[in-house]
């Protein structure tokens, strides 16, 4: 089992930054990929940016390539999102979440893991 508590999130203005943590606890956090989903209201959760396990490789959506960086530490057991130059269409509810694979998983169903998720506000 494992437990992803999220932080970092709040209000900020269009055009700001905000670095989103996820602290996981259990299993091995070094085995597992690790990935960032949002929810704006009204609409599906969708991913944002996920890592392999060891920090091989990346992924983004499109909308947030050259503005996100996810990143992670092994050794603090904890994954980040940096996101600049946000937008109001960033807002969201962020989630974190966990994969028991070795590979890079895009969608929902291969997370096996969830945090409760950090509320993001962008004003224009």
């Amino acid at each position: 089992q494992v437990q992803l508590v999220e932080s970092g999130g709040g209000l900020v203005q269009a055009g700001g930054s905000l670095r989103l943590s996820c602290a996981a606890s259990g299993r091995a956090f070094r085995y597992l990929a690790m990935g960032w989903f949002r929810q704006a209201p009204g609409k599906e959760r969708e991913f944002v940016a996920g890592i392999r396990w060891n920090d091989s490789g990346t992924s983004y959506v499109d909308s947030v390539k050259g503005r996100f960086t996810i990143s992670r530490d092994n050794a603090k057991n904890t994954v980040s999102l940096q996101m600049n130059s946000l937008e109001p269409e960033d807002t969201a509810v962020y989630y974190c979440a966990a994969a028991n694979t070795y590979g890079l998983p895009l969608r929902i169903s291969e997370y096996d893991y969830w945090g409760q998720g950090t509320q993001v506000i962008v004003s224009s």
